[in-house]
C-alpha cells in the first residue's frame, strides 16, 4: 500500500484542507458582511433623530442654522418638536419659511414642528423648517461640533451632537440668508 493510498494518511491531509476551506468561508462572508456605518443618529423614545448639522457660517456672523436629516416617529401616537437650547448660542428658535403673497420667501418663528404618529419631518436646508441659532458664541466652522438639546411635547429631552459641514447642495445653502 502506497503512502498516499493508505486511510491515515488521506484522513489527516484532509483535515488541514478542510479546515482552510472553513476558515476562507469565514472570512469571505465576514467581508461581505456589511460593516456598520458610523452613525449619527440618535434615539428616543420613538423618535430617531438623524443626522443633525449646521452650516458654515461667514466671520462676525450673528444667527446659524441646524437641520436634521429627519425626525422619524415608530409609534403610534403623534409628538411636537417643541423648543431647542444649545451652548452654541444665545437662543435657539424654531423657524418655517413660506412664500408670502409677492412671492418672497419668508422665514417666521412658529411655535413647533409636528411629528406624525408612524410618520416623518425632515429640516433640510432649502427646505420648509430650520432651528435658527440666535446671537451665536462664535462663528460655525467645517469640522466643528457642538451639542444641542431637543425638547419634544411627549418624549421630553433629548442631547443630539451637531455636525458642522458644508451641505451637499452648497447653492441651496448659499440661498438662506438670516
Amino acid at each position: 500500500m502506497s503512502r498516499g493510498n493508505h486511510p491515515v494518511a488521506a484522513r489527516g491531509s484532509a483535515r488541514p484542507r478542510d479546515a482552510r476551506r472553513r476558515l476562507v468561508a469565514v472570512l469571505l462572508l465576514a467581508a461581505a458582511w456589511p460593516a456598520p456605518a458610523p452613525a449619527h443618529d440618535f434615539r428616543l423614545g420613538a423618535l430617531r433623530i438623524d443626522h443633525p448639522y449646521a452650516t458654515p457660517t461667514p466671520p462676525g456672523a450673528r444667527t446659524g442654522a441646524v437641520y436634521l436629516r429627519g425626525i422619524r416617529n415608530t409609534g403610534d401616537a403623534p409628538d411636537r418638536l417643541v423648543g431647542a437650547s444649545t451652548p452654541a448660542a444665545r437662543t435657539v428658535e424654531i423657524h418655517r419659511s413660506e412664500v408670502d403673497a409677492t412671492q418672497v420667501m419668508r422665514m417666521r418663528e412658529v411655535d413647533g414642528i409636528a411629528v406624525p404618529a408612524r410618520g416623518e419631518v425632515r429640516l433640510r436646508h432649502g427646505g420648509e423648517h430650520h432651528l435658527m441659532l440666535v446671537d451665536l458664541a462664535q462663528p460655525l466652522k467645517v469640522g466643528d461640533r457642538f451639542a444641542m438639546t431637543l425638547r419634544f411635547e411627549r418624549s421630553g429631552e433629548r442631547e443630539v451632537t451637531v455636525w458642522v459641514q458644508q451641505p451637499r447642495d452648497a447653492g441651496a445653502a448659499h440661498g438662506h440668508r438670516h
